[in-house]
Parts: C-alpha cells; structure tokens; sequence
C-alpha cells in the first residue's frame, strides 16, 4: 500500500509583508465570520536595538500533524484524515461541539463556531483543491511568500520552496511529538526565529501564539 501523501503549507516569511490577504481570503473563501479565524496572521514584535530593529509575521493555521492530538481525542471521529491526500479534517455532521480536539491542539488553531456549534479549521480549501486550484491563502498571496504540495513529492511547489531555502532557514512550530508538518522560511537577514517570545499560557498549556500588536478580523 502506499504510502499517505503529506500535504502542508510552506510559508516563505523572508516574503512576508504582513498584508493580511492571506487571512481575508481564507475568510471569504471559507465564510468566516468576523471574530473567528481558520488562518491567523501574527506580528513577532519589533525587537532588537535601534537601527537594528526587525519585525516579521507568522501565519498560523493546521499544522497538519503526522500524530494528530485532535484526531487522537476526538469521541465521535468528526476529526479525522483524509485517506486520498492525508488532509486532516472536520466532518462537521459527526461533530458534538465537545471542543475536546480544541483542548488538545497544542498551537489553538482550531475554531468553535457558536451558530452551527462545530468545531471547524483550516481544511487547504478542499472544495478548490478538488477543481483544481491552490488553497484561497496561496493563490491570493501578493508576495508569493506561500506554497502548497506534497512533502514527499519533489516536484511540488511546497518541496521546491524548501530545496531552494538553506537549511537552517527552515523552522517549524514546537514538536511535542505531535510531528508538524507546515514549514516556515526565515533567514538571519530578515529576522530570527524567536519561537519563545510566542509562547502564552492558556487552560494552564503552552499555546504557539504570538505578542500583542496584531490586527485583528
């Protein structure tokens, strides 16, 4: 049998420009209500001393896990992965608001929408994939900075950004064994990744955020 493909994102942050298109097109390609977020762009605060001063963004979505915890805690198998491209996903009819999947997400990227009470999340814009066409955050991206593929396909764009980056370029968010797949590039000359100043407290666990200073939709 072969093996499941590894579909994530990789974000180029050295292209970056904190635009937010990213953000809004996820919004109006999923419906996303104002206030909720399935994809979340983050300043890392200017940091560093004058003129030496550097700020850059993060963009935090599904990670999608090779050891999911949501899948992992889910009663009722709403949260699950797809079989044909190994897309971790919500199938919103099985799904019982427990927010169980929410507790466990160590990077709280999933969202609880209080109207159809479902937990849901970025899914790569499934319906677009289908058809064809890159996720609503890649293709609208004004930088280029974003790239999606198949990890273990080196002809997909997501492995093409990666060989093309050097390899100390290349961050992820903290492992806890829950194995991330989505990547970052960032390089010394446009900042450094300072994966401890986005860490906060929440329910008494560490969750991947960011400092204050974010707009917010």
């Amino acid at each position: 049998m072969p093996s499941m493909a590894r579909n994530c994102l990789v974000v180029n942050l050295d292209r970056c420009i904190g635009c937010y298109s990213c953000e809004l097109a996820c919004k109006m390609e999923n419906g996303v209500a104002l206030g909720h977020h399935w994809n979340k762009l983050y300043q890392v605060e200017p940091y560093g001393q004058f003129p030496d001063v550097k700020t850059w963004w993060l963009s935090k979505q599904c990670q999608q896990c090779t050891d999911a915890p949501c899948i992992n805690v889910c009663p009722t198998g709403a949260s699950y992965r797809d079989e044909e491209d190994g897309v971790v996903l919500v199938n919103e009819e099985a799904c019982i608001g427990c927010q169980l999947c929410m507790d466990a997400c160590p990077y709280g990227v999933r969202d609880y929408n209080d109207e159809l009470g479902v937990v849901q999340k970025c899914n790569l814009c499934k319906d677009l994939r289908a058809e064809g066409e890159k996720p609503a955050c890649v293709k609208n991206c004004p930088g280029k900075a974003r790239f999606f593929g198949d990890l273990d396909d080196p002809e997909s764009d997501a492995s093409k950004a990666l060989a093309e980056a050097d390899p100390e370029s290349i961050h992820q968010l903290p492992d806890n064994g829950n194995g991330p797949l989505t990547c970052y590039i960032l390089s010394p000359k446009f900042g450094e990744w300072r994966y401890e100043d986005l860490v906060v407290t929440v329910n008494k666990e560490d969750k991947y955020v960011t400092t204050e200073g974010s707009l917010d939709f």
